[in-house]
């Protein structure tokens, strides 16, 4: 597998290298374009979901433990934590989100069925594990609830909540804008309100705060070592990483509302990287400084991980629907909400129950990437060779978004 992986990543950054050589300075626009901040909301809260509020708190110990990890020696545990969420591994995203922005539309290569089908296992796999982080993690986050070790009936709850909530949203698009900007102000409300509760009503120096920031020079000046696995761990978030990024490019490519390729590239390489290094610098002060989270503050976490949630499973519902020709418009939207949230109830279950992993998932996507560049040579090389722009029928129209169902 750790071969599998390697060989993924090397031919996505390749891939990323000649796309901008080539297509540098193409204008990318999607079916259903939207403003830059709208579409930087979008991909940020779309293209992450619960584990980044959640899982930097429980890390760190394990990052800085490098009696036991010495791989990690290199590097401070917020580098590390960094490393494994931020700016290089959003390269994955930039990449499906051209090809099915520019490409995809001329060598419909996810239209062939086993393709198809394929895809639609990735989606709806990817989408139960998101659910299932949501529900591994409340004993943590929620103790006062529980015994803070085991799942008890509360927690499923909250779960379906979400996913019934996730499945509403998806039965129209215009809700995607809605509640990716809310989504996205409320993460930065989050940020602010720790870093208030720690270096403003607490007892800490600011000097903390900017010495953090400043521990992630760490990881651009070893950024190499964050390229192929570092162990299992690594490897794990690198295979999910993949996993999301098949779907994430089909979904984000819809909104891009005219940037230059370059552009594209930037603003998913800097923009979500830059709330994620804030809001890692502060919980890396709570984690250093012993500050305890107990209280409003977890409950605030949850509160914005479950909607984190909510934002990645309407993007993920409304992908395999429409791959699948399961819409509302066909199935009713009584039908439509009852089959998903069964459907996603018990593929949460599965993961649960250890049937299912996300590694494979991601497996199954590096095989579709190579899939697909065979195909390219085969048979679509001068069709791909001879694309100088994105499809003429996609034009730059904002008010589009707002009567598509």
């Amino acid at each position: 597998m750790t071969v599998w992986l390697s060989a993924g990543i090397v031919f996505t950054l390749i891939s990323i290298a000649f796309i901008l050589l080539k297509w540098g300075n193409l204008r990318c626009v999607g079916v259903t374009p939207v403003k830059t901040f709208t579409f930087i909301a979008i991909l940020f809260t779309s293209g992450l979901d619960v584990g980044l509020i959640m899982f930097p708190l429980t890390e760190f110990a394990g990052y800085a433990d490098i009696k036991a990890s010495p791989e990690y020696a290199f590097a401070n545990p917020l580098a590390i934590e960094f490393g494994f969420w931020g700016f290089l591994i959003w390269g994955f995203y930039f990449l499906t989100c051209f090809y099915f922005c520019v490409i995809e539309p001329k060598v419909k290569f996810f239209e062939i069925p086993w393709v198809k089908f394929i895809n639609n296992v990735v989606i709806i796999g990817t989408c139960a594990f998101t659910a299932y982080l949501l529900l591994s993690n409340l004993p943590w986050y929620m103790p006062s609830v529980g015994d803070g070790e085991s799942i008890i009936p509360t927690f499923y709850l909250i779960v379906f909540a979400a996913i019934c909530f996730a499945v509403y949203s998806s039965t129209s698009l215009k809700y995607v804008r809605i509640l990716s900007i809310s989504t996205t102000w409320m993460f930065i409300a989050l940020i602010a309100f720790m870093w208030a509760s720690a270096f403003v009503f607490g007892d800490s120096e600011m000097s903390a705060f900017t010495n953090n920031v400043a521990l992630l020079g760490d990881y651009f000046s070893n950024i190499n070592e964050f390229v192929l696995p570092l162990n299992d761990y690594h490897e794990f978030y690198l295979f999910w990483w993949f996993a999301w990024s098949i779907m994430i490019g089909q979904f984000t490519s819809r909104f891009v509302g005219g940037l230059k390729t370059y552009q594209v590239l930037a603003a998913m390489l800097v923009f979500p990287s830059i709330p994620i290094a804030v809001w890692f610098s502060v919980l890396y002060h709570y984690h250093e400084a012993g500050i305890d989270t107990a209280g409003i503050k977890n409950l605030a976490m949850v509160v914005v991980g479950v909607i984190f949630v909510i934002n990645s499973l309407d993007s993920l519902i409304r992908l395999y629907t429409d791959n699948l020709g399961l819409t509302v418009k066909k199935l009713g939207k009584r039908n439509y909400i009852l089959f998903n949230i069964a459907a996603l109830s018990l593929l949460t279950l599965l993961f649960k129950l250890n049937f299912l992993q996300i590694q494979w998932v991601g497996a199954l996507v590096i095989a579709l990437f190579f899939g697909c560049f065979g195909y390219i040579c085969y048979s679509k090389f001068k069709t791909v060779a001879n694309i100088t722009r994105s499809p003429k029928e996609n034009t730059i129209d904002f008010s589009r978004i707002e009567t598509v169902n």
